[in-house]
């Protein structure tokens, strides 16, 4: 797949992955995927750390799409991905039941608009760094029964070097399973995307 923005619509089929390098690879990929979805008039939703987010909104406003305007800010919401998973992560495993009261809404009410609608989420990538490999794959499982209701994208992404470690070879091809298309070519890769 080229290194612009993924070509993803609503449905199973429209859940990407990426691995990325680092902060600033993470930030322009992320941003042109949801520039795509503001300049259409739709609605773009980041659940991410802060410093991505941060690094995100000034990619997006480099381009000519300032968050904090008004013309975009009634269609961009950012969220934290920790305060997110503490939301349906229990016990150390994500509840489907709080995974869907808590993700459900945002995705529904965004669908709603009959516009595109771009998904941005590092919970997964989180989870794994935690060493919740198994819960980062059922999270990754839950976003697809999600998509399965309601017509968006949606972008993961996991740092290459927390990814490719000979250890979790069996996850990592999971990942991928669980995903439409996977950009930024697979850790370890020679050749990247």
């Amino acid at each position: 797949m080229a290194a612009g923005t993924p070509n993803l619509h609503g449905g199973p089929d429209g859940h990407a992955v990426l691995f990325y390098r680092d902060a600033g690879e993470l930030a322009g990929r992320v941003s042109t995927y949801l520039l795509e979805a503001i300049r259409a008039g739709g609605v773009a939703v980041v659940i991410a750390t802060p410093a991505h987010r941060d690094a995100i909104a000034g990619e997006l406003a480099r381009a000519g799409a300032d968050v904090t305007a008004d013309h975009v800010a009634d269609r961009y919401l950012a969220l934290d991905a920790f305060e997110t998973m503490d939301q349906f992560m229990v016990a150390d495993w994500p509840n489907a039941a709080s995974f869907w009261l808590t993700v459900s809404p945002l995705v529904r009410q965004a669908a709603e608009t009959g516009t595109p609608v771009h998904v941005f989420g590092e919970m997964v990538a989180l989870l794994w760094d935690f060493g919740q490999v198994n819960a980062a794959i059922e999270v990754e499982a839950m976003w697809n029964e999600l998509s399965a209701q309601y017509p968006f994208s949606l972008l993961c992404a996991y740092p290459a070097k927390s990814v490719g470690d000979r250890q979790h070879q069996d996850a990592l091809a999971e990942v991928c399973r669980v995903h439409a298309a996977v950009l930024g070519g697979l850790p370890g890769e020679a050749g990247r995307a």
